[in-house]
């Protein structure tokens, strides 16, 4: 072996967020709160991020958004630590992006690019990768520009990070056009396939149970800790990217399907809206969301504004009814961060826990159960003492709260899920009461 060192250097990483002090005080997100975001979305794709600034935003350029004398101070900046790429926590203009790159001889990406690059890295169930890829064509569609003269270094392709003309593809709008139709259709052909696993598993039901959340919220490492699973969790923006669902039995004996989801984040670029679609129709068939967020970030309260807003929408598109709030529980996770679970204000329909320590817990699986419990329905049921099968369904997919035994049959008082109760009347009908 020969003493050079083959590894690919770092890429050195700027991150700068243009910073406008405008609108309602409550939505003003803090500074430093958005930066350390941006920074932590840079860090989480391998980019080792050498400088980081808030910029005030006075006014916005339609050439470059930064002001003439930002843009030469963070081309000096740029110079003098060697950046490879730099990072705007905004939404650019092809226009603004090819400017800048200009300016400050290096690559620039917005904060659509660098989400989109996230996303590839993270998608792996074949949904996931077909929506990422359609969003990349999407937002790739309006950059099909020449930065220069040269075919190779024409921009185009999926990839954000490389440099100009890095895939040497041809960027003909056709041909995109032709690939995002093709990519809808297989789309749709996993979201049939999946409906249909969604409606076998109805034929078997258990309530489903939707970890939503801001990332980084501690979701999977609640998930972790409620089902003994092995999901990727760790202090990583968008560390989970598709859903993942495994079984929990709760104390009270009732069985549930936990499903935990990607995060959101604040100002969702809008081609990525479709991306979130898997986690998405999940939530929107769940019995009951928990809406996980660490209560000890800063900015907790603006990032549980970005998750409602987010499902707000989703009932305006008709993928979630306008009831979700009666069937979410807050769970402010992190605990352990602010002095445990005892120093977290009680707040109604909601409950304090430590996903790591599981302080709390115990009062989580509580809450959860009485949720359950109220969208349940209460039957009498009249059985013949010959029909010890139906009595068995009776205790295997409902709770039995009641039971008078007669000499010619059993009177069972039980309660049951909507779906398990039209499933029972059409397995033995006329014995409801």
């Amino acid at each position: 072996m020969s003493g050079f060192d083959t590894q690919k250097p770092a890429t050195r990483a700027a991150v700068i967020l243009p910073w406008e002090k405008s609108g309602p005080q409550e939505e003003i997100r803090a500074a430093d709160a958005r930066l350390e975001e941006a920074v932590g979305l840079t860090a989480s794709i391998g980019l080792v991020v050498v400088r980081q600034a808030a910029i005030l935003l006075r006014a916005r350029r339609p050439a470059t958004l930064l002001g003439s004398g930002q843009v030469e101070q963070l081309a000096e900046a740029v110079k003098l630590d060697n950046v490879d790429v730099v990072v705007i926590d905004a939404r650019l203009s092809p226009g603004q992006q090819r400017n800048l790159e200009k300016a400050l001889g290096c690559k620039v990406v917005d904060r659509t690019g660098l989400i989109l690059d996230i996303f590839g890295a993270r998608a792996a169930t074949r949904e996931g990768v077909l929506q990422v890829e359609l969003a990349h064509l999407e937002y790739q569609r309006s950059r099909l520009v020449r930065l220069w003269t040269h075919l190779e270094r024409q921009r185009g392709g999926f990839g954000f990070l490389g440099g100009p003309g890095e895939t040497q593809m041809e960027a003909d709008r056709r041909m995109l056009a032709e690939r995002i139709g093709k990519i809808k259709k297989e789309l749709e052909q996993v979201r049939r396939t999946r409906g249909l696993h969604r409606e076998s598993r109805k034929r078997v039901p258990f309530p489903v149970v939707a970890l939503v959340g801001y990332t980084n919220a501690g979701k999977s490492t609640l998930f972790n800790a409620l089902t003994g699973a092995s999901v990727h969790a760790q202090d990583q923006l968008f560390a989970t990217l598709d859903p993942t669902m495994r079984g929990l039995r709760l104390p009270s004996g009732r069985n549930v399907i936990l499903s935990d989801t990607v995060g959101f984040i604040s100002e969702l670029p809008t081609e990525l809206i479709a991306a979130f679609r898997a986690t998405l129709e999940e939530v929107a068939q769940a019995d009951v969301i928990l809406h996980v967020r660490d209560i000890s970030h800063p900015d907790s309260a603006a990032q549980r504004a970005d998750v409602l807003n987010v499902l707000d929408g989703m009932v305006r598109d008709g993928m979630l009814d306008a009831h979700w709030p009666d069937r979410t529980i807050e769970v402010l996770n992190k605990a352990d961060l602010v002095g445990g679970v005892e120093a977290v204000p009680k707040r109604e329909n909601a409950v304090a826990i430590s996903a790591i320590t599981g302080e709390g817990v115990p009062d989580l699986f509580e809450i959860l159960d009485q949720y359950l419990t109220r969208s349940m329905k209460s039957v009498d049921v009249r059985l013949p003492i010959t029909d010890g099968a139906a009595l068995a369904w009776l205790y295997q997919h409902g709770e039995v709260v009641g039971r008078t035994d007669r000499e010619d049959g059993m009177d069972v008082q039980v309660r049951l899920f909507s779906a398990d109760l039209e499933r029972f009347e059409l397995l033995h009908p006329n014995r409801i009461i």
